[in-house]
């Protein structure tokens, strides 16, 4: 099952509208002011949850009188973000395959806390994505395959998460890499472009941030 969370970041409307088209989505889960994307794009969602500290209550109304959507309401004090608590229920439903728009925005703080998120997925080997109109993120501790014809956009960084990551190899792209760690304060792997019909990241310990980025 192909999910979708739309949380209450920023959204492009119209390219959030054209993305869901093409991906096919079969399950879509709306976190608090991520039912507002889904009322401007005419989807139903099947869950909806969140404190609603900032979702439109008249929109809510409507959700709520429709006896097929699933509502889960928390208190705003709570230990995690709704984010966090979205995605964890797109795990517990068993997707295949997890999509995140509106998880990037002005607040730098919930958006560095959102990109640590697919990592929840990527434990129950679940490739989780967190998607907006310029860039692709994920998570990756084990050999992953790019293909200059699927990439998204021009631009691939490898951003360490955890405190270092040994035995980076990078093949097929521009600026290649052999068994080397990255770690530390540097940006060393920003700003890489895949040069081969297939460009291979791999690595021995450790989890990157992947993200495939456009202008």
């Amino acid at each position: 099952m192909k999910t979708l969370i739309v949380t209450g970041g920023t959204t492009d409307p119209a390219f959030a509208i054209d993305y869901v088209r093409r991906q096919g989505f079969d399950y879509f889960i709306a976190a608090d002011s991520g039912v507002r994307f889904f009322a401007q794009a005419g989807i139903w969602p099947d869950e909806v949850l969140g404190d609603f500290d900032s979702a439109d209550p008249v929109l809510l109304g409507e959700l709520r009188a429709r006896p097929h959507i699933r509502f889960h309401q928390y208190r705003p004090e709570k230990d995690a973000v709704d984010t966090e608590l979205a995605l964890t229920l797109a795990i517990e439903k068993k997707s295949s395959e997890i999509h995140i728009l509106g998880g990037t925005g002005t607040r730098l703080d919930h958006m560095l806390g959102t990109v640590r998120l697919p990592g929840l997925a990527m434990e129950q080997g679940i490739p989780c994505f967190l998607v907006d109109a310029h860039n692709r993120l994920r998570l990756i501790r084990s050999r992953t395959v790019l293909t200059r014809e699927g990439q998204y956009g021009d631009y691939v960084s490898l951003i360490p998460l955890t405190t270092k990551v040994t035995g980076v190899t990078l093949t097929g792209f521009k600026y290649p890499l052999h068994d080397h760690t990255l770690g530390g304060f540097t940006s060393l792997g920003i700003s890489n472009e895949i040069v081969e019909p297939e460009a291979v990241v791999e690595l021995e310990d450790g989890i990157l941030i992947l993200v495939e980025s456009r202008d």
